[in-house]
């Protein structure tokens, strides 16, 4: 297994729910003040299930995300590090794609 497969990572907080040759989908969940450690994360679809504000670390760069309820993004692959600075928890569906 990949060691920053989050699933290996972070197992306490992602759960896979489905998986086939295509795709991976992950159940993501976490508490305000909690933080992840390093995962590496191929493209993903990522559908929003709670409003929730985070800070995402990837290298140095470091940005602070408020997404709300209801949203699908596509994000491109990388590594990075999450953690929950607001006040609600955070609950989040990836969509992995595999090739």
């Amino acid at each position: 297994m990949d060691a920053l497969d989050p699933t290996y990572t972070d197992p306490d907080k992602y759960k896979t729910i489905f998986e086939n040759e295509r795709v991976r989908v992950l159940d993501y969940r976490d508490t305000p003040g909690l933080r992840r450690n390093h995962i590496g994360i191929p493209t993903v679809l990522l559908l929003t299930l709670f409003n929730f504000r985070r800070r995402l670390t990837v290298g140095d760069d470091v940005k602070e995300v408020a997404l709300e309820a209801g949203r699908a993004l596509w994000r491109p692959a990388e590594i990075h590090v999450g953690e929950n600075i607001g006040t609600t928890d955070t609950h989040v569906v990836f969509v992995e794609m595999k090739d």
